[in-house]
C-alpha cells in the first residue's frame, strides 16, 4: 500500500522564531540551509500571540514567518495553537480551565490545559483553526496541518460529568443495562436515575490513578475521556478542511501513551505522527516497537517522526547527551520502521522556561560550530541525496502482535493478582524475539484483518470484546499460529469475568482449563523445562493448567504444581494454539518461538544478521535493506546482502564489510 504525503523526506522541526528578533531570523535561515533542513513546524504555542484578545487577531508576525519559509521553499507543517490557552481565556471564562483527578479546579498556567467538554473551548479553537486555515490554506509550502499538539491528561469538572452521562446513555439505553454492565449490585451502588453517575476520581470510586473500586466505570470514563478529545480534534479538523479540502492533518501522538485510544484516532487522521524520545537505558527493541506500533495505527501506511532531539531531553531523570553517531543511527531506525519524516524538537534551543536544556540543532551558543550541528548536517546531506527514493513504500510481516488500549486500561485497573503486571512490558517480551532475529512485526488491533498473517500473537489479552473470540477461532480454523498468555480471556468489554474457568472464550481453541493462577513476589522465582531438557526461569504469574485436548510443551519445575504443564500446544482445525501460563524469562520466549515459527514460513530478513537491525522496507519495483549496529561491538554485513547499492555511497558494496557502532547502510 505504497501512499506519498510530500515529494521529499521532510527534514526539520519545530521552529519558534517569534520567540526571537528578526535579525535571529536571518542567521537561523542561513545555518539551516547549511544543514539540509527542509521544513518547519510553526505556530504550535502561539494562541496568546496571535489572538491577544477575544475579538481580535493579529497576523502580521505569523504572515512574516510563512513568507520567509515560502521564500526558501520550506514544507510548513501549520500547527493550530489550541494546545495551550491564553490568559485571557482563562480569567475571562474559568470553566476552559481543567478540573484533575483529585478535583481541584486548575487556574491558568502550563500546557494541554482546556477542558474537552467545554463550550467555551470548543468555540474559539475551532473558529481559530478555521481563520488559519482560511488565511494560510491556499498556500502550495503549507503541506501539512499540525492540530493542537500532544493531546493528554484527563479533565474531571462538572462539565465533564454532564457529558459523560450523555455518552454512557448513547452506549448503554438504559439504566438496567448500565447497573449490570458496571456490576453495581456489588457494595450496593445500584443506581436509578443518569444523575446519580458521578466521575471514577479520587473524590469518589478512584483508589488511585490506577486503580479504582469499580472498573467499569472507571474503563467507560477512559472511554469518553479519549472520545471526547479526539471530538475536539475532529471539530478542528472539519474547521480547516472548509476551506482546504486536501492539504494532509495530523496530531502529533506519543508511542504507548496510555490515556488515547490511538487506534480509534488514526481513524479520522490522514497520517500518523509522533514524537520519539526514548531515554538513555530504553530498549533499542522498545523504540522500534514503538515505531511499529505507530506503523500500525493506519495499516502500514507510513508515518511522520514529528518530534525527536538532536541531543538531549530536559525533562527526564537523567538526560544524557546522544553519543556521536546516536542521533544517526537513531534516525534511520525510524525511517526502517516506516518514516518518510525526520524532525526535531527543536531547531533552536529557548532562552528560558522549562524547556531551555532541551536539545536543538542550534545551541545556546548560536552558531553552527558545534558537534550537535555537524551531525544534524551530515545527515541532511545524506536525505537530500535519497530524493524520493524510499518514499511511500512499506513493509511486508507474517507476523501480528495484537495491541489493544481498552484492554491496556481494563488489565492495569484490575485488583490483583500482581501489582507488577503491565500490559506494555508483556508486549515488548514478545516483541523482543523478532526484534532480535529481524523478523517484520506489524502491531495490530482487535479489528484488524488477521488472514494476512501466519502467527498472530496476543499476549496477556485479559478483555475480550464481542465477536473478538469468534474472528481468532476462525483465524485458527484456516490454519494460522496463534499465541496468547497468562491473564487473557478474562473479562468482558465492561470488565466482568466470563464465567466457566479461564481463558473463557479461548478456552476451547487453546485447549486448556486454568483453575488458579498463583502471583510470585520479585523475590520468588520458578522455572520451566521444555522436552528437550532446557529449562529457563519464570515469575510474575503462575497458572495452574489442566489440560482438555493440548499437549504439554514445558513444565514448572517446583512448588505444589510442579511438573504441570506451564506452556502448552493444540492443535485445532488446521491451526495450532500455544498458551504460555507464565512469564518465561527472554531466552525462554526465544526457544518456544524458534519451535512456533518452525512451523510457519516465517523467514528473517537475513538468515544470519543477529547482532544488527536489518528491516526492510518495499516499493512496487524496489527493496530497500536498512543495516544499522546499534553495539559497541563490530558486526559483519550479511552474505546475502552483498552485490546491492549503498544509497548512502552510491557504491555497491561487493564484498563482506564490517560495520563499527552506529554504522548505517541503506542498501537497494
Amino acid at each position: 500500500m505504497e501512499k506519498k504525503f510530500f515529494n521529499r523526506i521532510l527534514y526539520g522541526g519545530d521552529y519558534n522564531p517569534n520567540q526571537w528578533t528578526k535579525d535571529v531570523w536571518e542567521e537561523d535561515m542561513r545555518i539551516f540551509k547549511k544543514a539540509g533542513i527542509n521544513s518547519a513546524t510553526i505556530n504550535v504555542f502561539s494562541w496568546a500571540k496571535i489572538q491577544p484578545s477575544e475579538e481580535e487577531y493579529y497576523f502580521e508576525e505569523l504572515d512574516e514567518i510563512v513568507e520567509m519559509l515560502s521564500k526558501d521553499k520550506y514544507d510548513i507543517i501549520l500547527a493550530t495553537s489550541t494546545a495551550a490557552l491564553p490568559a485571557w481565556l482563562v480569567k475571562r471564562y474559568p470553566e476552559v480551565a481543567r478540573t484533575d483527578y483529585e478535583g481541584r479546579h486548575h487556574k491558568f498556567g502550563q500546557r494541554h490545559n482546556a477542558c474537552p467538554n467545554s463550550l467555551v473551548y470548543q468555540k474559539f479553537a475551532s473558529k481559530l483553526a478555521g481563520t488559519l486555515a482560511e488565511r494560510y490554506g491556499s498556500n502550495p509550502h503549507v503541506t501539512c496541518w499540525h492540530i493542537n499538539n500532544e493531546y493528554g491528561g484527563e479533565c474531571y469538572c462538572e462539565n465533564c460529568e454532564k457529558a459523560f452521562r450523555v455518552w454512557l446513555k448513547k452506549r448503554y439505553k438504559t439504566i438496567e443495562a448500565l447497573n449490570q454492565a458496571w456490576n453495581l449490585e456489588f457494595w450496593g451502588h445500584t443506581i436509578y436515575e443518569w444523575d446519580e453517575v458521578v466521575l471514577p476520581n479520587a473524590l469518589s470510586e478512584g483508589i488511585g490513578r490506577d486503580k479504582t473500586a469499580f472498573a467499569g466505570i472507571s474503563i467507560d470514563y477512559r472511554r469518553f475521556n479519549s472520545d471526547s478529545m479526539l471530538e475536539n480534534y475532529k471539530m478542528e479538523r472539519d474547521a480547516i478542511r472548509k476551506f482546504d479540502s486536501h492539504t494532509p492533518i495530523t496530531t502529533n501522538l506519543m508511542g504507548t501513551y496510555k490515556n488515547l485510544d490511538y487506534f480509534k484516532w488514526a481513524k479520522e487522521m490522514d497520517l500518523i505522527s509522533w514524537d520519539n524520545y526514548p531515554s538513555y537505558n530504553t530498549p533499542l527493541s522498545y523504540t522500534a516497537m514503538c515505531h511499529d506500533l505507530m506503523r500500525g495505527l493506519k495499516d502500514g501506511q507510513p508515518f511522520m517522526l514529528m518530534e525527536q532531539t538532536p541531543s538531549q531531553q530536559n525533562w527526564q531523570p537523567y538526560n544524557s547527551l546522544k553519543r556521536p553517531g546516536k542521533m544517526r543511527a537513531q534516525s534511520y531506525q525510524t525511517l526502517a520502521h516506516g518514516a518518510d519524516t525526520i524532525q526535531f524538537f527543536q531547531l533552536r534551543r529557548s532562552i528560558g522556561a522549562c524547556e531551555k536544556f532541551h536539545g536543538a540543532v542550534i545551541e545556546h551558543v548560536g552558531h553552527e560550530n558545534t558537534r550537535v550541528f555537524r551531525e544534524v548536517m551530515e545527515l541532511g546531506k545524506e536525505l537530500q541525496g535519497l530524493g524520493e527514493e524510499i518514499l511511500g513504500s512499506t513493509i511486508n510481516s507474517k507476523v501480528g502482535i495484537i495491541f489493544d488500549w481498552e484492554n491496556y486500561w481494563a488489565l492495569e485497573y484490575t485488583s490483583g493478582p500482581n501489582k507488577d503486571l503491565k500490559y506494555v512490558d508483556q508486549i515488548h517480551q514478545y516483541y523482543q524475539y523478532f526484534y532480535n532475529k529481524n523478523i517484520p512485526v506489524d502491531i495490530i488491533s482487535v479489528d484488524s484483518d488477521l488472514s494476512k498473517y501466519e502467527v498472530v500473537v496476543a499476549p496477556v489479552l485479559y478483555m475480550m470484546k464481542a465477536g473478538l473470540a469468534e474472528r481468532i477461532t476462525g483465524f485458527v480454523e484456516n490454519g494460522g499460529k496463534f499465541v496468547t498468555t497468562f491473564m487473557s480471556g478474562i473479562v468482558n468489554e465492561s470488565d466482568n469475568v466470563y464465567l466457566g474457568g479461564y481463558p473463557g472464550p479461548l478456552r476451547e481453541i487453546a485447549g486448556v482449563w486454568v483453575e488458579e493462577i498463583d502471583a510470585l513476589a520479585p523475590e520468588q522465582k520458578n522455572g520451566v523445562e521444555f522436552h528437550d531438557g532446557n529449562a529457563y526461569t519464570c515469575q510474575l504469574l503462575c497458572d495452574i493448567i489442566h489440560l482438555e485436548g493440548a499437549e504439554t510443551v514445558a513444565s514448572y519445575k517446583e512448588d505444589f504444581y510442579g511438573d504441570t504443564p506451564a506452556i502448552t500446544k493444540n492443535s485445532f482445525g488446521q491451526g495450532k494454539v500455544w498458551y504460555v501460563g507464565t512469564q518465561v524469562e527472554q531466552a525462554g520466549i526465544a526457544h518456544l518461538f524458534n519451535q512456533v515459527i518452525a512451523e510457519t514460513n516465517v523467514k528473517p530478513i537475513c538468515s544470519n544478521g543477529e547482532g544488527l537491525e536489518i528491516t526492510q522496507r518495499d516499493t512496487a519495483d524496489a527493496s530497500y535493506y536498512f543495516v544499522i549496529n546499534q553495539n559497541t561491538k563490530k558486526q559483519l554485513l550479511p552474505e546475502e546482502l552483498i552485490g546491492k547499492l549503498n544509497l548512502l555511497t552510491g557504491e555497491v558494496i561487493n564484498e563482506v564489510v564490517e560495520l563499527g557502532q552506529f554504522d548505517v547502510l541503506l542498501l537497494k
